[in-house]
């Protein structure tokens, strides 16, 4: 494969992955306002489309294989094709937790949540925006953008934090609160490993720019 096709099929390659990234924000989105408004239409379209997700992260590894065992590239090229190997897989485990949003909506039926959801959507927000500046960063090869989305990782920890506090003082409070308290605790979880997949995907930019494999926000754990 003469040079200019390969460079032509990188770009497609990364035009997918951003088509993919869009996808799942949109999901994320769609599945965060079914729950606020108890749409459960809605709701159901989130699980639905889900394989939409899968299947265009199948797309993308099977590009990415056929590319490395034809063109056996070095380096540079390589580390693009790995990286956007790995940040396929990312994005579509958090389209995962987007259609577990929707799931945990569709459980809680007719039901309101247990008390108005300000925190969760925040969460939902700084995640999603997580998600664009990662993708963003891509784009650009641009590192300190990309330290700059994990760094924002603790924001959505700690609003995490708040809401379990909030969450468990309800159960203690009233038992009877337990379940509503629940559903609203896997959301927040969701949101919380979503924001971790973001900073997955930016340590994947430093990984293709430099070359080197960090973790670079491990200060929660």
């Amino acid at each position: 494969m003469p040079r200019i096709d390969f460079d032509r099929d990188l770009r497609l390659l990364q035009d997918d992955l951003l088509l993919l990234g869009s996808m799942v924000e949109k999901a994320i989105a769609k599945a965060l306002d079914a729950l606020k408004r108890r749409d459960l239409d809605a709701s159901q379209q989130v699980l639905e489309e889900d394989s939409l997700i899968d299947h265009k992260r199948f797309q993308i590894e099977e590009k990415c294989i056929d590319l490395i065992a034809t063109q056996q590239p070095l380096a540079r090229d390589l580390r693009t094709l790995v990286s956007i190997l790995h940040m396929a897989v990312e994005l579509e485990r958090m389209g995962d937790y987007a259609e577990g949003i929707a799931r945990i909506s569709v459980r809680m039926g007719e039901e309101p949540p247990l008390k108005r959801l300000i925190d969760v959507p925040r969460m939902g927000e700084l995640a999603s925006s997580m998600l664009r500046r990662s993708l963003d960063a891509f784009v650009n090869r641009d590192v300190v953008a990309a330290n700059e989305v994990c760094r924002a990782d603790d924001e959505v920890d700690a609003l995490y934090e708040q809401v379990y506090r909030e969450l468990l003082i309800f159960m203690i409070e009233d038992p009877k609160t337990v379940k509503r308290a629940t559903f609203l605790l896997w959301v927040a979880h969701d949101l919380e490993r979503i924001a971790d997949r973001a900073t997955n995907i930016a340590e994947r930019v430093v990984y293709l720019v430099t070359g080197k494999i960090v973790e670079i926000n491990v200060s929660k754990y």
